[in-house]
C-alpha cells in the first residue's frame, strides 16, 4: 500500500511538473508582449516629455540637472541627444538591436561632439545606477566607446571599439 502511495505521489508530482512547465511556456510569449508594451508605453511618454521641455524652456528648466551652467540652446541639443541614446536602448530592450548592433548605433552617435558633451554632463546622472544593472553596464560600454574613439590614431571612427558580445 505505501509503495503504492509513493508512486502515486511520483505520477501526480510529475503531472504537476508537466503542467506547470506548459503553463510557463504558454503564458511566456505573453508575459514577452505584455513587457513590450509596457516599454512601448513608457518610451512614448518619455519622448513626449522630452519635446516638450525641448520646445518650452520652463519645463526644460525642470530637467536641468547639471553640475554646471548650461545656456538654453544646449539643454535642448543635449535633451535631443538623450532622445537618440534613450530611443537606442529602447530598440534594445525589445529586442530589436542586438548588443552588438546597439554598439554600431552607438558608434556612429558618440561621433557627434555635442553627444560627447552630453554625456560628460550627465556622468553623475549614471553614477546612482546599480553597478550590475544592464543601464550602467550598456553606459559603460558608451564611456568605453567614447574615449576609444578619442584614442583613436585613425579617422576611420567605424571600425573603433570591439562589438560586444551578447549576455549569458
Amino acid at each position: 500500500m505505501a509503495t503504492q502511495s509513493a508512486g502515486a505521489r511520483r505520477i501526480v508530482s510529475a503531472a504537476a511538473s508537466g503542467f506547470a512547465a506548459i503553463t510557463r511556456a504558454i503564458t511566456a510569449p505573453g508575459m514577452r508582449h505584455h513587457r513590450r508594451a509596457m516599454l512601448t508605453e513608457q518610451h512614448r511618454l518619455h519622448f513626449d516629455l522630452l519635446c516638450k521641455a525641448m520646445s518650452d524652456p520652463a519645463l526644460a528648466a525642470v530637467l536641468d540637472t547639471y553640475e554646471a551652467e548650461i545656456p538654453l540652446e544646449k539643454q535642448r541639443q543635449f535633451l535631443f541627444a538623450n532622445a537618440l541614446y534613450t530611443n537606442a536602448l529602447y530598440f534594445h530592450r525589445i529586442g530589436a538591436l542586438t548588443r552588438a548592433e546597439l554598439f554600431g548605433h552607438l558608434r556612429v552617435i558618440c561621433q557627434n561632439k555635442i553627444f560627447q558633451e552630453y554625456w560628460t554632463a550627465t556622468q553623475h546622472h549614471r553614477k546612482s545606477l546599480p553597478d550590475t544593472s544592464e543601464e550602467a553596464e550598456l553606459g559603460r560600454m558608451t564611456d568605453d566607446l567614447i574615449r576609444e574613439q578619442a584614442d583613436a590614431d585613425s579617422d576611420e571612427w567605424w571600425v573603433v571599439g570591439e562589438p560586444p558580445g551578447e549576455p549569458s
